[in-house]
């Protein structure tokens, strides 16, 4: 009951730092820009979903009027291109940049074409892929024709064979926000363990500024005289702040699962997050207890989460050598491989073991810390 009563304390402090509830709020503003970024760069690097998501139209490529009625027109008009019509080359050239991304137009009466196009706009790749589709289209119907080759013989080349699509299991398939290879690589293999573990990095300064606190107000002594033990102190200092994290964690997950991101094994995902966490909020209640000041505590958490970043985050971009003894069990690693498939090796829950070790210790050095503090105070 003791223990009880003092992690209420910890929460109602919690709740009614608005501070606190702040910072929810801005965490939910950072997960939906994520969301937001990796949503529209898939979308205008990747043609066919820029096509299903109807954007094609509003991208203006220039044509010059000769080039009417042939098979490149027809071509960029099948591509969903919005086309503009210039009686010379020129004119469309002035208008580059402005008006349109991209100006095709004949250089000589033999069909040779030239093209410009303006290389810092955002939908540059995409114009580019299907231009350039449509001209090797173009140019293989040049050189059919001249050897005297008919329309329907053309076409008979061009397409040899018909796929037909036919789905299975359509209803069980993953209702991802985006048929983009490019948004499932960002959304797992990034945006993901970044959003779970967000709420544990602010966590580290929600323990300090409790711990620390309690220095600065002159009530860490009074905490000590309670007749709590050390390990019972520490927890309901860490137990309060890990619970408002994991519920911030389910809360971005089912958040992503509305955002159509299914979060596969999110269970197993909570209960990694939970010994995560307490590493984190161990190693804040450890940092509190070296300080006399929350300033110097923030300072200590800045360069503590820089560690945690290089280490959790960048091996899921760069391949270190020095870190591939580990890579398996380093967390964000781990979430990765769980989230991102429906069918898991249970051997994974394997994987936990070193993290939780880890937490178990971290755990233990906090409990002494807290007792060698005591001890001198007392």
């Amino acid at each position: 009951m003791r223990i009880l009563a003092l992690s209420k304390k910890e929460s109602q402090d919690i709740l009614s730092n608005k501070i606190y509830l702040l910072v929810v709020v801005v965490q939910l503003f950072i997960i939906l820009g994520a969301f937001g970024l990796a949503f529209i760069s898939s979308m205008i690097s990747d043609p066919n979903l820029i096509d299903q998501w109807q954007g094609s139209s509003a991208i203006k490529v220039g044509i010059t009027e000769d080039l009417s009625g042939t098979t490149l027109e027809k071509s960029l008009k099948a591509q969903n291109l919005n086309l503009v019509y210039f009686k010379t080359a020129q004119e469309g050239k002035n208008a580059l940049g402005t008006r349109m991304v991209a100006m095709i137009y004949l250089t000589n009466p033999k069909g040779d074409i030239g093209l410009d196009a303006n290389t810092a706009n955002v939908f540059y790749s995409v114009v580019a892929s299907k231009i350039t589709k449509a001209l090797d289209s173009y140019r293989l119907q040049q050189k059919l024709s001249k050897q005297g080759l008919s329309t329907s013989q053309i076409a008979a080349i061009e397409n040899p064979v018909v796929l037909k699509e036919v789905p299975i299991n359509a209803n069980s398939t993953a209702p991802l926000a985006l048929d983009s290879s490019y948004f499932v690589e960002i959304m797992y293999g990034f945006i993901i363990p970044f959003v779970v573990l967000l709420p544990f990095f602010l966590a580290s300064n929600i323990v300090t500024d409790s711990v620390v606190g309690e220095k600065e107000r002159k009530t860490f002594e009074v905490l000590l005289m309670t007749p709590l033990s050390s390990t019972m102190v520490v927890v309901g200092k860490i137990l309060p702040i890990l619970l408002f994290s994991l519920v911030q964690s389910a809360a971005w997950i089912l958040l992503l699962e509305l955002l159509k991101v299914p979060i596969y094994h999110s269970l197993l995902l909570l209960v990694l997050l939970f010994f995560v966490g307490l590493i984190f909020i161990g190693l804040g209640v450890i940092i509190s207890m070296l300080v006399d000041s929350t300033k110097e505590a923030n300072s200590a958490i800045t360069l503590l989460l820089f560690f945690a970043t290089f280490l959790l985050f960048v091996p899921l971009f760069m391949d270190i050598p020095s870190l591939h003894g580990i890579l398996n069990i380093i967390p964000t690693i781990i979430m990765v491989r769980m989230t991102s498939t429906p069918v898991l090796d249970p051997l994974v829950v394997l994987s936990f073991l070193p993290t939780i070790a880890v937490a178990i210790a971290i755990f233990g050095l906090s409990v002494y810390f807290f007792k060698k503090e005591g001890a001198i105070r007392l």
